[in-house]
């Protein structure tokens, strides 16, 4: 079966990519509206021989030409002023986990648990198995609950990298010596897919991220699986 193009975003899987989501279709429709107000006013102007002598010399015009842009950045302001600072906002995380990249793979460390870091390495398409990913699919996957707060420490070892999962809205750069921080919350369960989105590399594109949000008890059950292997 043939897979249609990607034209858009993916589908939201957190509240804060649903927000996102809402923001860009609101900023696009004011795009929408200014353009299409502006190609009027040149065929207006082009399709017509009628003219005003004192159109090109009126304080009035000038007057509304600058309050209505500044207007309408205010409506677009508020709004991303807003999930910007809910970005930012980290509210008592139930799960903790830490992500070091690496050239040119994931570690990946549940800091609230012992013994559960593992190293995440892409799948040599030799070894993929029917239905998965070329380029996207992992030999461990990073495992989180629903509806559970995610607190997301991030940093690398070497040289910069980017933590990107578009489904989740969580885009996070990977500094040496520097420790990152965001928050999401999965509200559905599935298999989600991101890259580093930092040009790390001869490899850069070969340390993809794979995240399987399951629900609470099947989590569970897998953190006891990876504490007793180790």
């Amino acid at each position: 079966m043939a897979h249609q193009a990607q034209l858009g975003f993916q589908d939201a899987a957190s509240p804060l990519m649903e927000e996102l989501l809402h923001f860009h279709d609101h900023a696009l429709m004011i795009v929408f509206l200014i353009s299409t107000l502006v190609l009027y006013i040149i065929i207006a102007m082009v399709s017509t021989k009628l003219t005003n002598m004192f159109i090109l010399d009126s304080q009035e015009i000038e007057i509304v030409w600058t309050i209505l842009p500044a207007i309408i950045l205010v409506f677009i302001a508020l709004p991303s002023l807003r999930i910007l600072y809910l970005m930012d906002e980290i509210d008592e995380p139930r799960l903790t986990i830490k992500t070091v990249g690496n050239q040119w793979f994931w570690t990946y460390e549940y800091t609230d648990f012992e013994k559960t870091d593992f190293k995440s390495f892409m799948t040599p398409t030799s070894k993929l198995l029917p239905g998965q990913f070329r380029l996207l699919e992992v030999d461990h996957r990073m495992v989180i609950p629903m509806n559970t707060p995610i607190r997301m420490l991030v940093t690398a070892k070497d040289v910069l990298h980017s933590w990107a999962v578009p489904a989740l809205g969580v885009k996070v750069d990977a500094v040496p010596g520097r420790l990152n921080q965001t928050t999401f919350t999965a509200s559905r369960t599935g298999t989600y897919f991101g890259q580093c989105s930092e040009i790390c590399g001869a490899n850069h594109s070969f340390m993809p991220i794979v995240i399987e949000v399951v629900p609470l008890g099947t989590f569970e059950n897998w953190l006891s699986l990876i504490t007793t292997a180790d």
